[in-house]
């Protein structure tokens, strides 16, 4: 037993933060992997929002490597990046707020169905993201993004998986940016959300501390290697890692929506 898990749980459990460091990095969605992997291997009585807390601990570790990369090669427009931050921590406190008061049951058909759209639209263009294609000026831009932020931040806050790919496909979709423009921007608001989600969640104890650390080290490790493959591949290569991901959201929401009528 190591950090009152066994040996092996404890390996998985790295390995799946690992891997959902590296997709979190190409293009958001890690959540897929970590918080399911979280579920299964904790015990049974580990309430919900210590396992949240936990793995928000471990995504915002492989979010900042990954951001701090990303700064590094790939120019960003704070004027656009600070409203879209500012917007999601808004959402994601209000989402936060709210969750008490909705079932969360009836967001996964609707999730589903949004997920599918999005996988289809990308498919049948697909030049979409492959480069930077602004459609808004000043003003406009920045209140569209947001309302990005807003909108998407309130999502993560209620319910969580999704909010990466949700965050990457609006902004390439509504704004114009290229993917991996999209990412930055996306890697900046979601480690907005997650540090402000670690506050308040380890604020009231709902952090398992060890657990949370050793596997935001191979987070860490994963979010490094995963943003450096996608500035060295560029669009094309993300936009391709975002269909992958898209996929395995929509499977996994069905999975989910048919479970609950079984």
């Amino acid at each position: 037993m190591i950090l009152g898990l066994p040996l092996t749980t404890l390996a998985l459990l790295v390995v799946a933060a690992f891997a959902a460091g590296w997709i979190d990095a190409v293009v958001g969605g890690g959540g897929l992997i970590q918080l399911p992997s979280l579920l299964i291997g904790l015990p049974q009585s580990t309430p919900v929002a210590t396992i949240s807390g936990t793995n928000k601990l471990s995504s915002a570790a492989g979010t900042a490597i990954a951001t701090a990369t990303y700064l590094r090669k790939v120019r960003v427009e704070w004027k656009i990046a600070l409203p879209l931050m500012a917007a999601a921590y808004v959402g994601s406190t209000t989402g936060a707020q709210l969750v008490r008061f909705v079932p969360r049951q009836l967001f996964t058909p609707l999730v589903l169905v949004v997920v599918v759209v999005v996988g289809v639209y990308t498919l049948r263009r697909p030049a979409l993201g492959l480069e930077t294609n602004l459609r808004h000026e000043g003003r406009a831009r920045v209140w569209r993004v947001a309302a990005i932020g807003l909108g998407v931040g309130l999502w993560d806050g209620l319910v969580g998986p999704g909010t990466g790919t949700f965050f990457v496909i609006l902004l390439v979709a509504v704004i114009g940016y290229g993917f991996l423009q999209a990412t930055v921007l996306t890697k900046l608001a979601n480690l907005t959300t997650n540090v402000a989600a670690i506050v308040v969640l380890g604020l009231t104890g709902h952090v398992l501390w060890g657990i949370g650390a050793t596997m935001a080290v191979a987070n860490l490790t994963g979010g490094a290697i995963g943003a450096r493959m996608a500035i060295r591949h560029g669009n094309g290569f993300v936009r391709k890692v975002f269909l992958v991901t898209v996929t395995g959201l929509a499977l996994k929401l069905a999975w989910d929506t048919v479970a609950m009528f079984v």
